[in-house]
């Protein structure tokens, strides 16, 4: 049941880094063929600000990746919900909330 639950985490952060890549990919395009000088434009963000939004939602997507792909090679192993700090057991509730967790409680605190 955590393997399933870890695999459909990832496929949805894969399709989520998908869009946020393809997003970026177009804020690039768009400001290469624009000549507008969003710097001064008391409108809004600068292209640069929304540009580095998109990064930094593009790392912590493939974070979450890295982490749930450890998390599956746990489940596989028999060492899914157990700390990586203390050794001790990972409680159902936190890993509920983010399946990927690699300490308890006590010790992300």
């Amino acid at each position: 049941m955590q393997e399933e639950r870890l695999a459909d985490e990832r496929a949805a952060t894969t399709a989520q880094l998908a869009g946020l890549r393809r997003d970026f990919v177009g804020m690039v395009d768009a400001s290469e063929a624009s000549n507008a000088d969003d710097e001064h434009d008391p409108e809004g963000a600068t292209i640069g600000f929304e540009r580095a939004q998109l990064a930094a939602l593009i790392a912590q997507a493939e974070r979450r990746l890295v982490d749930l792909d450890r998390a599956l090679e746990q489940v596989r192993a028999g060492s899914y919900g157990t700390c990586e700090t203390c050794g001790g057991a990972i409680g159902p509730a936190r890993l509920e909330a983010r399946p990927q967790a690699r300490t308890c409680i006590a010790c992300a605190g």
